[in-house]
């Protein structure tokens, strides 16, 4: 066969909003969260290859190969689809890991979906979005591509479209442990259920947030200086921060005065990932 290539984003998403409801027999929690998407991600190039084997060729420190979620992601694939097919992977990562904006999460539904594309399974969103549960919680809005209030332990999702505001998103040097946060007796897990769709103004805490600020002092740190120009709040259980701005020349405003001492990118909100714009496009 021809090798045939394909290049793809990997979308970040923020947390508008978390609030955990409680804790499951299983050790999971109850959440429910508004997910959206911003145009910022990593770019994964794939090139399919007929003898089956499924090779990732950028290295990622610390994890092995076979447990990256980009090659669990494709060898899955590979495996319930019956695809003869293998795969060469290559990765320009600029999301960081342990940022709470679903790098890992997003890899592997830009995978999946590439996958299919490249595979040519044929395989809707629906049962891509169930494969991809089992790899993580965060997987399935990856897959589905639009801005979504999740239940559940993420999974569950119904579709909106809140404002798309320009975000500044602060990166703290520092990599949050979301089992260490979830697992911490201080963590608030008993916030009423909301009932009304959209999610009501006010509501847009981040009931993570204290427990993180507390253990991550460069968390804190960034969250006090972006409050100084607007609401800032922490996506997932960190440790990126984030604020909206009106438009690109607030967010790169006020990006110019923090980005000295911080690391940190602006991006445009959106209801839809840039991923599924690119697939779009291919059709």
């Amino acid at each position: 066969m021809t090798a045939a290539r394909l290049t793809l984003p990997s979308p970040a998403k923020l947390n508008l909003m978390l609030h955990i409801l409680g804790r499951r027999e299983d050790g999971y929690h109850e959440l429910q969260t508004l997910f959206q998407f911003v145009d910022y991600g990593d770019e994964i190039t794939f090139a399919a290859r007929d003898d089956g084997v499924i090779q990732l060729h950028t290295e990622f420190a610390g994890v092995p190969h076979d447990s990256n979620l980009i090659v669990r992601a494709a060898k899955m694939l590979q495996q319930q689809s019956g695809c003869p097919l293998g795969i060469d992977i290559w990765i320009d990562k600029v999301l960081p890991m342990g940022g709470g904006i679903g790098g890992g999460s997003s890899n592997a539904a830009t995978t999946l979906l590439g996958l299919n594309h490249l595979w040519q399974l044929g395989w809707d969103e629906d049962r891509l979005a169930t494969l991809g549960l089992t790899l993580g919680a965060d997987v399935p809005v990856f897959v589905r591509g639009h801005a979504a209030f999740a239940e559940g332990v993420g999974e569950k999702l119904t579709p909106v479209d809140p404002e798309e505001p320009w975000y500044l998103v602060l990166v703290p040097q520092v990599s949050v442990s979301t089992a260490e946060i979830f697992s911490d007796p201080l963590l608030t897990r008993n916030t009423p259920p909301i009932k009304v769709r959209p999610v009501p103004e006010g509501n847009s805490r981040n009931d993570c947030l204290p427990v993180v600020a507390r253990r991550y002092p460069e968390v804190r740190n960034a969250l006090d200086l972006l409050g100084k120009f607007t609401e800032a709040k922490l996506t997932g259980t960190g440790s990126c921060v984030f604020g909206g701005f009106p438009s690109k020349a607030e967010a790169d405003k006020v990006s110019a005065l923090l980005t000295e001492t911080l690391t940190g990118f602006v991006a445009k909100g959106s209801n839809v990932s840039m991923l599924h714009r690119k697939l779009q496009s291919l059709l």
